[in-house]
């Protein structure tokens, strides 16, 4: 269920939130773009019909409710949040964008930025399962890394820094 292995951070609305909808006076944008729902954050795309008595998807139900994660998997994925941190602070001032994924289901590469990456692991965190996805569209996969070439560059520097050290 993991990807690899981090920490998660909390943000709830300050003196830079703003209200972003009518619909929508329990959401706030931060400054930042991440949505915070009473007291949850949410990097991912807002649903447009949230809290409106005419949203069309209302008939359907939530017939699919997530379990929530067990206790290992939820620290799995904390501990890709935290991995994150570091790939991200160590790769993306050499370029890299983000990460790449083979996804077992639709047998292609998917391409994550950075940012979407982790908002995927928070959902996951949240809901208890990932989001529906979809291949990036003409992503340049030369600014993209696998999660094992991330963990081993990491690695690389961790060990680099302790014979330095010593």
């Amino acid at each position: 269920m993991a990807v690899g292995q981090g920490r998660i951070s909390r943000r709830i609305p300050g003196p830079g939130a703003r209200e972003t909808s009518s619909y929508r006076p329990d959401v706030a944008r931060i400054a930042d773009d991440a949505v915070t729902v009473e007291g949850v954050t949410d990097d991912g795309p807002m649903d447009p019909f949230f809290g409106d008595p005419m949203d069309p998807a209302a008939e359907l139900g939530d017939e699919d409710v997530a379990e929530p994660l067990a206790t290992g998997e939820r620290e799995e994925v904390l501990s890709d949040l935290e991995d994150l941190e570091v790939f991200e602070a160590l790769l993306a001032a050499r370029g890299f964008r983000g990460i790449v994924i083979d996804c077992d289901d639709c047998r292609e590469p998917h391409y994550f930025s950075w940012d979407l990456m982790r908002a995927n692991l928070r959902h996951l965190l949240d809901a208890g399962e990932t989001r529906v996805h979809e291949p990036a569209f003409a992503p340049e996969p030369m600014h993209y890394v696998s999660w094992e070439y991330a963990r081993g560059y990491a690695d690389g520097v961790l060990a680099s820094v302790d014979e330095d050290q010593h």
